[in-house]
């Protein structure tokens, strides 16, 4: 065991944001421990050009200013999402603006894209070793930004040459009008100025891109942010960011905090808008599948919904780092257990389409 496993039950009786930077801290510092099982050859996949050991990967928010990174690729992630990086720092929203819902093994923030900015984030991923594992770098506009669709232009042209790929972050509930930029004229301009910046300074095998979208959604309002996808040669799709519903099976006293709330409460929602888009997109995007992941049945059913790719952070929080071994072991029996050879045989078996 790590430091960081011996450390969790004192780390869960700090405030939650405390805990977070203390976390990353250790990380960064290499105080985490390095997974050496062997990962079942099952599990690997080429998408997008870039080489993926297994579909368990991490979400952008808990690496948020690219600190600690190495960190999480060793303790087993499958590919790590650093940000969301602004072009410049900012500080946040007002604290408190992280909350634990045990009863619900759920997460309410209104961090508000807290980030030491994109020139510091590009600093630390510069000239690392890529042969490590895959980092994607997730940006966003700043809240004060007068031109928001100027800033992720700008974000993608500095961050792109570090970036194994690159998410256009349109999906936070913190940021006020961030999410309007998903209706289809903005995201239409949003997405053609994001790719014109990348492949203006890595014009040669430039990161391909991907859109992270919010769970709620209008009616027919997927179906635009699909083709739009596909119209202007977006590479994928993450589904999805935080919701800003609360269910009436919260139980936790935090339930009606402002801000989004992640983990298992956001799953069925999550995965059904995952179903919707494999059905929509045909194979023509590739889905990661994010949303109250917390072991390896609920992985398996997001890939079984669409997902090539999964992403977990919320069950970080309540597990430990340990987690990803976890999923991808039972995932691999999951697979098996079906009488499928490998991963992606099992992307959109149950999605309808």
């Amino acid at each position: 065991m790590s430091l960081i496993d011996y450390a969790m039950p004192a780390i869960r009786l700090l405030d939650p944001e405390t805990a977070h930077r203390l976390t990353v801290k250790a990380l960064s510092s290499g105080f985490g421990p390095r997974e050496t099982g062997a990962v079942p050859p099952a599990l690997s996949q080429r998408l997008m050009g870039l080489k993926f050991p297994h579909p368990v990967c991490l979400a952008a928010g808990f690496d948020k200013s690219a600190e600690c990174w190495g960190g999480l690729l060793r303790i087993g992630a499958g590919a790590v999402e650093v940000g969301t990086l602004t072009p410049r720092p900012q500080t946040g929203n007002a604290k408190p603006r992280v909350f634990r819902l045990v009863e619900d093994q759920a997460v309410i923030n209104r961090y508000g894209f807290n980030n030491d900015g994109m020139e510091a984030g590009a600093g630390r991923l510069a000239g690392r070793d890529r042969t490590q594992g895959v980092v994607g770098v997730n940006v966003g506009a700043n809240k004060d930004a007068a031109d928001p669709e100027a800033d992720y232009a700008t974000g993608v042209r500095r961050l792109a040459p570090v970036a194994d790929y690159i998410t256009i972050n349109i999906s936070s509930p913190n940021t006020p009008g961030l999410r309007d930029l998903q209706a289809a004229g903005p995201l239409g301009r949003l997405i053609t100025g994001a790719r014109a910046a990348r492949d203006e300074v890595v014009p040669d095998n430039p990161p391909p891109i991907l859109v992270k979208i919010a769970p709620d959604l209008a009616d027919g309002q997927l179906e635009t942010i699909v083709a739009a996808c596909i119209d202007l040669k977006v590479d994928g799709l993450i589904i999805s960011n935080t919701t800003i519903a609360r269910p009436e099976t919260l139980r936790s006293p935090n339930r009606s905090e402002a801000g989004g709330l992640s983990g298992p409460p956001v799953f069925d929602r999550s995965t059904a808008l995952l179903a919707q888009a494999y059905r929509l997109s045909q194979g023509r995007l590739v889905l990661v599948g994010a949303g109250g992941v917390r072991n390896g049945a609920t992985a398996y059913a997001k890939i079984r919904a669409g997902a090539n790719l999964v992403q977990v952070y919320t069950a970080l929080v309540y597990k430990g780092p340990g987690l990803f071994r976890q999923i991808r072991q039972e995932l691999a029996r999951l697979l098996q257990a079906d009488g499928l050879a490998r991963v992606e045989d099992a992307v959109g078996l149950d999605s309808g389409g």
